[in-house]
C-alpha cells in the first residue's frame, strides 16, 4: 500500500468523512489505502500520508477515477466547507439554520448534487453530522424531512452506515493489542468479522444448497453472508451443490439456484458439485472400514432409531473390517438385495450424550439414476460425511452454518480427524426465521403439489422468487441480511422488518401514479370543459424519475370511500390540483363541486386522490395477500396442514391514469394513498393490468386474527 490514513477515535470531531471515503476507494481498488487508528484526545481527527492538513480533500484528490466526476471544485468545496465549519457545531440554532439549508438543496434531490449516485460532497456532510451527537435525534424525529431521508438512504448502505462500527471495533482492536504489549497492525478488514484464525488473503467459505428446491430467503441469508466475509478478507466463495440424494434432485432447481444468486450479486469464484468428489468419498469410506472407524448396518429402520436413542449398541457392530468391505464394495455399490438392507455408519460412540455421535448413518443405498452421475453410482454419501470431506478438499477455512447444526459439529470434526483431513473452523449463525411462514422445502413442495400456490414463485412463498414477485429488491433483501449479520440469536422475526428496509430503497424511486376504487363523479365548475393533458413529475422529490401524463377536465372520478365522507359545502384537495368546494351530492351518488384554486389545502380535512372521467382510463386488479399460516409458530408437534389459512389471496377492482400502459411487468410504483405496488402482469384473456402490493412495514393485520 502507498497511502495511509490514519483516524483518531477520539478526536472532539471524528473524522467518519475520511473514513467512510477509504473505504469506498478500497471497496473499488482493494488495498489502496491502510486505514490506521489511534486513541489520543491530543492527536491529530486525520492525518493522510503523514501530514494532517486538509487531509479529506488530499485523500479525494489521490483518486480522482474513484470519485470521477463528483470531484468538481467548484460545485463540491462550499459543501465540503459547509460540512468541516457548519455541520460539527453543537449549538441547536445554528445547527437548524444549515440543516434547513440542506433540506431545501435536497427538496427536489436524492442526493446533495442530484444524480443516482452519491458524490463527494454527500461523503463530506454525512461524515460531519455522523460525527456531531445532537444530529441522532434531529434525523429520527424528521425534522428536516429531507435531510432525514437522505441521511437514512445513505445509512443503508453499509459502507456509510458501518462505519461506526467499524471505528469502534478498531478501537478495541487497538486497546487489546496495547494492553498486551504488541504492536497494533496496521488495519485488517476483518474487525467487523472475527473469525478464528482468518487470514487476509487465505479465507475460502462455501455456499453449499441441495438442488431439491428453490432458494428461500434463509438461503439468501447464508449466500449473502458467505460472500460478505469472503471479501471483507479478500478470499473466495465457493458455490457448491451438495447433490447427494438423486431421490429429491432436479436439474431444474440447480438451474434456478444459479439464476437467483446471480440475481443478488452472487457468483463465486467456483462452481462445483459433491457429486464431482464420489470416488473420494468412497475411497475414504473403504479406508474408513479398513481402520475400524465404520461398520455396515442391516438393523430395520426403525429399530436402528430406538437403538441410537437409548444408547444401545448395533447387533453388528463387531462385524469383521472383511465382512463389513465385501458388503460395501460388493453389495451395497451394486445394489443388490442385501446391499439394499444395508448402511455403513461411522463407528464412534453409541453411549454419546451427543446423540449425532452415536454411530450415524455415513452411506446409504439409492437406486435413482443421479441427474448428473446417471446410474455410475448406487450408494450415496450423507450429508454429515460427505461436507466435511469435501470442504477439507477444495480448501474451505471457515463453514458456514445455521445454529441448528451445532451438536453436529463434534461429529463434523470427527469425521476430519478420523479420515486424516485438514482442519476447517465451524462459524454458527442464526438461521431466519419468520412468523406464519414455512421453510422447509419439503412443505414448500407440499403445497405447489396441492395447488395451493402457483408454484415456487408465487408472491405468498418465501424463497427468492416469490418475494422478488412480491415486490422484494435485491438491495433491499441484502441490506436487510447484512443488518442481521452473523448473530447466533435465534428469534422469530416479523415480516415488516424486512419490508421496512425494502420501502427504504423503493421509496425514493418508486414513481407516483394514482387508482380509483368504486369510482364516484364529480362535476367540477370552472375547471377545464374539454380535456387538458399536461407533463408532471412522477415523483415531486426526485425529478429523475421522470415525467408522466396527467389530465385535468371538468368531470372526474374519485374513490367511492372519500365520496362517503365528505358534506355538502366542504372545502376539499384534489391532490397535485387544487381545493373544490362540494356544492351537492345528487341521488345517484354522483357529487358536484367549485374549483377554488385560491384555497388552502392546508386548512382541508380530505386529500383526494382524482382521475379525468374519460376513455383513457385503464382497469386494473389490486391483489393483496395473506401470509399461508395462522399460527405466529408452530409447535413440534403441531402440524402445519392444521393452521392453513383458509383464504390469502384478495382482489380489488379499480382503475388508474393511462401512464400504466407504458409499464413494464416488474416496474414498483405507488399509487398514491393506497400504497406500493409490482406489475406482475399485462392484460390477456380478458383480465386487466395485475398489481401486487407491497407491504411497507408498517405493523397492520390486514385480515384473519391470529391464533
Amino acid at each position: 500500500m502507498s497511502d495511509t490514513l490514519v483516524i483518531n477515535g477520539k478526536a472532539p470531531v471524528v473524522s467518519y468523512a475520511s473514513l467512510i471515503a477509504a473505504r469506498i476507494i478500497n471497496a473499488a481498488k482493494p488495498d489502496s489505502v491502510a486505514i490506521e487508528f489511534v486513541d489520543d484526545k491530543k492527536a491529530a481527527p486525520v492525518v493522510f500520508n503523514g501530514d494532517d492538513t486538509d487531509s479529506f480533500n488530499r485523500l479525494i484528490a489521490a483518486f480522482p477515477l474513484v470519485f470521477g466526476e463528483s470531484v468538481d471544485g467548484e460545485i463540491v468545496t462550499p459543501w465540503v466547507k459547509t460540512a468541516e465549519e457548519e455541520c460539527v457545531v453543537k449549538n441547536f440554532q445554528k445547527l437548524s439554520q444549515t440543516l434547513e439549508k440542506l433540506d431545501q438543496q435536497l427538496n427536489l434531490r436524492t442526493f446533495i448534487l442530484g444524480g443516482l449516485k452519491h458524490s463527494v460532497a454527500d461523503i463530506a456532510v454525512w461524515g460531519a453530522l455522523r460525527s456531531n451527537g445532537m444530529v441522532g435525534s434531529i434525523i429520527k424525529n424528521k425534522v428536516d424531512v429531507n435531510v432525514s431521508r437522505w441521511y437514512t438512504l445513505l445509512e443503508l448502505d453499509p459502507i456509510f452506515g458501518g462505519s461506526h462500527e467499524f471505528l469502534t471495533e478498531s478501537l478495541k482492536e487497538l486497546k487489546k493489542a496495547s494492553s498486551a504489549g504488541k504492536k497494533k497492525e496496521s488495519h485488517k478488514a476483518n474487525f467487523e468479522i472475527d473469525l478464528p484464525d482468518a487470514k487476509i488473503g487465505e479465507v475460502v467459505t462455501r455456499f453449499p444448497p441441495e438442488p431439491s428446491g428453490y432458494l428461500h430467503i434463509g438461503h439468501a441469508k447464508a449466500a449473502i453472508l458467505n460472500q460478505y466475509f469472503a471479501q471483507a478478507y479478500k478470499g473466495k466463495l465457493i458455490i457448491r451443490f451438495d447433490d447427494t440424494n438423486p431421490s429429491k434432485e432436479k436439474e431444474e432447481f440447480q438451474d434456478s439456484i444459479l439464476e437467483d444468486l446471480k440475481l443478488l450479486g452472487i457468483t463465486g469464484d467456483r462452481v462445483t458439485y459433491s457429486s464431482d468428489y464420489f470416488q473420494q468419498m468412497y475411497d475414504m469410506c473403504i479406508q474408513l472400514i479398513k481402520e475400524g472407524g465404520a461398520y455396515c448396518d442391516d438393523t430395520p429402520t426403525e429399530k436402528m432409531r430406538e437403538e441410537r436413542m437409548e444408547g444401545i449398541a448395533s447387533a453388528r457392530r463387531d462385524r469383521s473390517v472383511e465382512e463389513n468391505l465385501r458388503i460395501f464394495t460388493e453389495e451395497m455399490k451394486n445394489g443388490t438385495e442385501e446391499g439394499l438392507k444395508n448402511c455403513v455408519r461411522a463407528k464412534i460412540d453409541y453411549k454419546a450424550l451427543n446423540k449425532t455421535l452415536r454411530d450415524p448413518v455415513i452411506y446409504r443405498c439409492n437406486l435413482t439414476p443421479h441427474h448428473r452421475t446417471g446410474t455410475t453410482w448406487k450408494i450415496y454419501p450423507t450429508y454429515d460425511f460427505c461436507v466435511p470431506i469435501v470442504d477439507a478438499l477444495e480448501g474451505v477455512t471457515h463453514a458456514l452454518r445455521t445454529i441448528e447444526y451445532r451438536d453436529r459439529n463434534a461429529q463434523y470434526d470427527w469425521m476430519l480427524n478420523a479420515l486424516h483431513l485438514r482442519k476447517v473452523h465451524i462459524w454458527d449463525f442464526a438461521r431466519v426465521n419468520f412468523v406464519r411462514t414455512l421453510l422447509s422445502k419439503r412443505k414448500l413442495q407440499w403445497m405447489v403439489d396441492k395447488g395451493l400456490v402457483e408454484n415456487w414463485d408465487d408472491p405468498r412463498f418465501p424463497t427468492v422468487r416469490g418475494v422478488r414477485r412480491r415486490g422484494m429488491t435485491v438491495e433491499g433483501l441484502r441490506n436487510f441480511v447484512l443488518s442481521q449479520g452473523p448473530s447466533r440469536n435465534v428469534i422469530n422475526l416479523e415480516w415488516n422488518l424486512i419490508w421496512a428496509f425494502n420501502k427504504k430503497v423503493i421509496d425514493p424511486i418508486a414513481p407516483r401514479h394514482t387508482a380509483i376504487v368504486n369510482p364516484v363523479k364529480l362535476h367540477i365548475e370552472g375547471a377545464f370543459e374539454t380535456p387538458k393533458t399536461e407533463m408532471k413529475p412522477k415523483h415531486k422529490k426526485n425529478p429523475a424519475v421522470g415525467e408522466k401524463k396527467v389530465i385535468y377536465y371538468s368531470k372526474v372520478i374519485i374513490d367511492k370511500d372519500d365520496a362517503d365522507l365528505i358534506e355538502v359545502n366542504e372545502e376539499v384537495t384534489l391532490m397535485d390540483w387544487g381545493n373544490v368546494i362540494i356544492t351537492k351530492k345528487n341521488a345517484d351518488g354522483s357529487l358536484e363541486g367549485k374549483l377554488h384554486l385560491e384555497g388552502d389545502f392546508k386548512k382541508t380535512k380530505h386529500k383526494l386522490t382524482w382521475l379525468a372521467d374519460t376513455e383513457d382510463v385503464v382497469p386494473v386488479d389490486l391483489v393483496d395477500f395473506d401470509h399461508l399460516i395462522s399460527k405466529d409458530k408452530l409447535e413440534e408437534d403441531e402440524s402445519f396442514e392444521d393452521f392453513l389459512t383458509p383464504e390469502t389471496e384478495f382482489h380489488t377492482a379499480a382503475v388508474a391514469d393511462l401512464n400504466v400502459k407504458d409499464m413494464k411487468v416488474g416496474d414498483i410504483i405507488q399509487f398514491e394513498r393506497k400504497g406500493y405496488f409490482r406489475l406482475d402482469s399485462l392484460p390477456k384473456d380478458d383480465k386487466p393490468y395485475i398489481f401486487f402490493t407491497i407491504p411497507d412495514g408498517k405493523s397492520v393485520n390486514k385480515y384473519g386474527a391470529k391464533k
